[in-house]
């Protein structure tokens, strides 16, 4: 019996294609709230939890090919033939390979800031941070915020690594994502590119003005393996783009999935 990713659903009732929603590393469904109560109001969402992340199951196992397999699992679950999906940063690079394994399956393809190319490990002072952190001993989220400010300068990335923090039944505190596996595991999945394949369905590319995760010189690799490919830029966001210009991004999904 295989585990299945935890979801939260939004618009349970309303018919069509539903639209899959995969976040990034150290992210969880939550994080996509607003958008999915937005979209929800039309259409079915279903926000995922990735393994070793949120709500969804911890595993020792973590490539894209395993997350590409959990994301199978779940739409058969739920009976879908088709979905929308969007994914961001390692969500996108999942989804990218989902839609090149199973093309019959991916009506239409959302990536958010990511490209099908494999990236240098960039994600050290955040390790470095958690690792930082002894979860079981902290008092409370104030010390937690406390000891990851001596090594994230940015508070937006240390509030966005706070929604991870929760309280277990002993009272103590944990993170939702498995800290050791994606630590462990980190170059078997964030530096991987997409493997070699063609998505020809409809594909919309959201890249952030202020991000250098997709750049110019990238268009020819995307166009190469999605050929019907839209790239298109959210002003004043920087790798986060949902996040940081939600109306930009909202209305470039929304006319993207409509038309």
């Amino acid at each position: 019996m295989e585990e299945l990713q935890y979801s939260k659903i939004y618009g349970a009732e309303n018919a069509g294609i539903p639209l899959v929603v995969i976040h990034g590393l150290f992210g969880m469904s939550d994080n996509w709230g607003t958008f999915g109560r937005n979209f929800g109001e039309k259409r079915q969402v279903h926000l995922l939890d990735l393994r070793n992340h949120g709500r969804s199951f911890h595993s020792e196992e973590m490539s894209i090919e395993v997350m590409v397999d959990d994301l199978s699992a779940y739409i058969a679950s739920i009976g879908a033939d088709q979905i929308d999906l969007i994914g961001h940063s390692l969500g996108g690079k999942v989804a990218m390979q989902f839609a090149i394994d199973h093309p019959e399956k991916v009506a239409k393809l959302i990536i958010a800031d990511i490209a099908p190319k494999s990236y240098p490990p960039h994600h050290e002072d955040i390790f470095n941070a958690l690792s930082a952190v002894n979860i079981e001993t902290v008092e409370n989220r104030k010390d937690v915020q406390i000891a990851l400010e001596h090594y994230i300068k940015e508070p937006g990335v240390v509030q966005f690594l706070l929604k991870n923090v929760y309280i277990k039944e002993d009272r103590s505190l944990g993170w939702r994502f498995n800290l050791d596996v994606l630590k462990g595991k980190y170059t078997s999945f964030i530096t991987v590119g997409v493997k070699s394949g063609i998505f020809k369905g409809p594909t919309l590319f959201l890249a952030g003005e202020k991000s250098r995760y997709i750049l110019s010189e990238d268009k020819a690799n995307i166009e190469k393996q999605f050929p019907k490919a839209i790239i298109k830029t959210i002003p004043n966001a920087g790798h986060w783009v949902q996040a940081e210009n939600p109306q930009a991004f909202d209305a470039f999904v929304a006319e993207f999935l409509d038309n």
